[in-house]
Parts: C-alpha cells; structure tokens; sequence
C-alpha cells in the first residue's frame, strides 16, 4: 500500500436510462450525471453496462458506422476528465483486433486509463450476447485508480462459472464494481443480492452493482442499484424504477473499504413493482419511440380497464383516448363500467358503435358462407371491427394503439388476430389474469411515484367483482370455454414458466383431462403469439424472448 493512497473515496452510482441507439443523447446524460456527481463532491461516477451505446443493443452492434460512434462519445468523454473532476467508468461496444467486445472505458486526467472487456458472455432467456460479441481474450488485473486498485467485472462476470472476481481479488483488487444490464422479473432483487453475497464471500472484497433503469421493447431495467460490503451486509440501496446518481462514500478500515455513507431506499412491495415496472414499460415505449398519445378499446372489462390506469398514469389523462365499441350483446353494465373508469381517470371517452361494420360484414359473406351456421367467425367478426376502427383512430390522429390481452389469455389463444390483438404494445401481456385482478385492487388504494394518474378507485369495483365477458354473444362469460382462472393460471405458470410435466401437474390436484388440454390449447396458440404486439416483462418466462417454441409442433405430453 503506498503511502498516497487515500482513505476516503467517493463513488457515485449513475443509475440513468439510455435510450438504445441515441449515442449524443446518452453521453450527454452521462455528462450532467458527472457533472451532479461533480457536485456532491464524487471521485469516480460508475455508469451501467454499454451505456453509450443502450442496453441491450442487439444487431446494432454489427453496424460499423455504430461501434465508431459509440467509440469517439467514449474518447470525447474521457476528455471530459482533464477539468479534475470525478474519473469514469462507463460501458461501451469497442471493436479491437480480437473481436468485437462488450466492454468498459476506465477515465481519469482527460485519457482512457483502461479498458476492460467481458468474459462471460449470457446467451440464454432474453440474452444472445454471443450473437454479436466476442468475449474478452484474456481477464486483465484491477485499475489502479488515484491509489486505489478497482476492479471491473461486467455483469454477466459475476453471475456465471468463470471466476473473474476471484481472480481480480487474487491480483490486489481492492474493491469491485460492477456495471449491470439486469432486466426486472419478479423477485429479482433478491436473485441480484444472492448473487453478488456469493461473490463477497469468495472475495472478501466489497462489491458495488450499478443497474441500467428505463424500459427497452419488452425488457425493462429496474435500477435498484446496491452494495454489499465485506462483512456480507448491505452497504447501501438505491431506489427501484427511479433514476438517480447517489454519492456514496467509502472508508478504508485496515485492509477492507467499508461503506459510511450512502442511500438506504425501500424496495416496492410485488404488487407495487409489478405495477410500476408496467408503467415505466409503456412510458418508455411510447417516449423513446415518439407517439404524442395512445388510444384503447375500453370494454368495461377488467384487461382494458387496468390499461387505461396504467397509460393515464404513465402518460396523463391528456394523453390517452378510450373508446368503447358496443354490439347488441354489450351489457347496460359494461357500458356504465367503461364509463364510469374513463371517468374517474379523467381521460377521453368516446362511443363509437359497431352494428353497420358488422352487420356489412355479415352481409358481404352471405352467399359465401350460405348453408354454415353462425359460431366463432361471426363473433371474430366483432372483434376485427374494433380493431380496424382503433387502427383507423391511429392512423388518422397518430396514435399507438394499446393491446390489452393479458397472459391466461394469450396463452390458450383467447384472443382474436386482427381484432382485440390488434397494437403497437401490451403493458400487461405478461400478467396472468389473477395478477390483472390483484393489481387493479393494489391500483384502487395506491398512486404509485411518478405516477400521473388520480387517487382512488380509479378501476370500478364493479368490474373487478363481475365475471369476466368477452360478451361476443349472449350471456358469454369465460368460464363458458375455459377453465377458472385461477385453476388455469396455475397450470399455465407449470406449464410455462416452471416446464413441469403434465403428472407434476396432476399431482397438484388439476384434473387430467384440463391438464392436456390447456397444454394442446398453448401449443396451437403459438402462431398467434409470433404475431402479437411486444409487451412488458414481469415473469422469469415470457412469450417471445424467454420462450421460443416452435409453431409447427406435434408433441404433447402424455406421459
């Protein structure tokens, strides 16, 4: 230890949301958190994983006019240190002889001090790291930092077999800070804390885990950044689905850095979470991708009614467009319930009926389907009406159409292509129907922060309380075609999120003959599924990047 090591070091954590692709705009968001860092008194502000470049950028990164604009922000940025303020760590795609890597840019002094790249490449669930990265050729020691021997594992380094921070340890690292793109799931703080105690203890060093915020297509990125020091306690926990840059300060104890100062936030409830991370999907999805304002069939069901909340509250009441679409089969009840949501939400309501569309419909195909009796494709018919009039909304006035299916649904196929599936996202599409119910009451006593939206019972209890009606037919209730919801979620969620056999499932107490069927109903349902809108993701599995079945597929499991 040299005599001009420091004992004090002040790390910020930019807990920030980039936008993929917006080179010039995420480094000047770095620049005003080095500069808020700057401020609170920082040495060193720690960015999360390819910041300047978006996280995760996917093909992108095959693009060379892309690397070469990621790579000079990187340069411009390290210039940025020669005023003497804090040092940087920041992530970036750099393309060197040995590949093209996910890598860091270490800065002090106005020049690059260091560049780390990352070894463990992910390239499973919704990561395919190795489609486009190549992995570091070799792990390279700690950076000596103003005295102080920092190393700099890449998210992914820490998670998985190849042991980086034991061999950074094992090379005089005194500390480890990590930048992250860590995805939200359920309960996926907790797996993150696992993660980095294991580490801590086969270390002895502390570590500090820096996490990407902000919604990218169906991922969304929590934040929740945090530290665990030496002694395998929480050293400091920075705010769920918040942006920030948080100075924490450490203090050298003998041989260890131990946290004095830093935040302690309190983490969201489940319901809470789930919620917010829905908001800031839809919020992000339309922000980043320009629409001024969103439209959504509102039924007076409980799909498009917890929709509506969630784009008021993403986006305000002026944002947003509810149009219901009644049939001769839409009840007084339903007609009230939408109502009376649009109403306490403040939002737009209008009524655009739907009997000459369907009725011209029905005329056209007379001769056509002479000799048929009336089912599923006169009901369809409906449907695919209200979707082209909230496609013609869009088109005409610009706004996104929000699709509002929910898991169970989307699972066994109960939704119509062209008609409700219809929309450019589905804040909801991956939350089974008991989780809708569950977070409608939350919604009814909570205003989640940054929210937009009222406070109150802005879903009515009627629509909560009533059962549940696509209502494309007389007396219709679900129920009628499948089994009770929490029965079905219960054998989706076995079925797709845990992958358990169908005697695993059995064996909780299902009935056989719902067991195989829900699964068959699942497995035909793939191709509507491949041509659904994205959608935020709450689970371990979602449809699309976690779970990639095949449309053609004759297997079923029959024991």
């Amino acid at each position: 230890m040299t005599k001009t090591a420091p004992d004090i070091l002040r790390i910020a954590v930019a807990q920030l949301n980039p936008t993929v692709g917006d080179v010039a705009g995420n480094l000047a968001k770095a620049r005003e958190a080095r500069a808020d860092a700057a401020r609170q008194g920082a040495d060193l502000v720690l960015y999360t994983e390819l910041f300047l470049a978006g996280y995760p950028p996917e093909d992108l990164v095959l693009k060379p006019s892309f690397l070469m604009a990621c790579e000079k922000a990187a340069q411009d940025f390290a210039k940025d240190t020669a005023d003497g303020g804090p040092g940087v760590i920041i992530g970036t795609p750099l393309k060197r002889k040995t590949g093209t890597h996910n890598s860091i840019v270490f800065a002090d002094g106005g020049k690059i001090i260091a560049e780390r790249y990352k070894l463990d490449l992910p390239n499973y669930g919704e990561f395919d790291e190795k489609r486009v990265f190549q992995a570091g050729p070799e792990l390279q020691g700690p950076v000596n930092f103003r005295g102080v021997r920092i190393g700099v594992p890449i998210c992914e380094d820490i998670w998985g077999d190849i042991a980086v921070c034991e061999t950074l340890a094992e090379s005089g690292a005194e500390i480890l800070l990590v930048p992250n793109g860590s995805p939200y799931y359920r309960a996926k703080i907790d797996v993150r804390h696992q993660v980095v105690i294991r580490q801590v203890i086969e270390t002895g060093l502390p570590m500090i885990y820096a996490n990407q915020l902000g919604g990218q297509d169906e991922l969304i990125f929590d934040g929740a950044s945090f530290a665990i020091g030496a002694d395998k306690t929480l050293a400091f926990q920075m705010s769920q689905f918040e942006d920030a840059v948080d100075v924490t300060t450490w203090k050298r104890k003998g041989e260890t850095w131990v946290c004095s100062e830093g935040p302690m936030s309190k983490i969201p409830e489940r319901e809470e979470a789930d919620y917010r991370a829905c908001m800031l999907g839809l919020r992000d999805y339309v922000n980043k991708n320009g629409f001024k304002n969103v439209v959504l069939g509102l039924s007076g069901g409980i799909d498009s009614a917890i929709c509506a909340a969630l784009a008021v509250d993403a986006l305000g009441e002026e944002r947003l467009r509810t149009v219901m679409m009644p049939y001769r089969y839409t009840s007084k009840d339903s007609l009230k319930d939408a109502e009376d949501c649009a109403r306490a939400l403040g939002c737009r309501y209008d009524i655009v009926p739907i009997s000459e569309p369907v009725e011209g419909f029905k005329h056209a195909l007379t001769q056509l389907f002479e000799g048929t009796q009336e089912g599923i494709t006169e009901e369809n018919l409906q449907s695919r009406a209200r979707g082209t009039i909230l496609m013609a909304i869009s088109n005409k006035f610009g706004s996104m159409v929000v699709t509002t299916g929910n898991k169970s649904e989307m699972s066994v196929g109960y939704a119509t292509l062209y008609g409700d599936m219809n929309g450019g996202f589905n804040p909801i599409k991956d939350l089974y129907k008991m989780q809708v119910y569950a977070l409608s009451r939350w919604r009814n006593s909570h205003v989640p922060p940054g929210a937009l939206g009222p406070s109150g019972e802005v879903i009515p209890k009627n629509i909560i309380d009533k059962a549940p009606s696509a209502e494309l037919r007389e007396n219709q209730t679900d129920q009628d075609s499948l089994p009770p919801y929490p029965a079905l979620d219960d054998i989706l969620e076995c079925l797709v999120e845990n992958e358990m056999s169908v005697d695993d499932i059995v064996a909780r107490g299902h009935d056989r003959a719902t067991v195989t069927r829900v699964e068959h109903l699942l497995y035909i349902a793939e191709y509507k599924r491949r041509q659904a809108a994205p959608g935020v993701k709450i689970t371990r599995k979602n449809f699309g990047r976690d779970r990639r079945y095949p449309i053609t597929n004759r297997f079923r499991d029959r024991g």
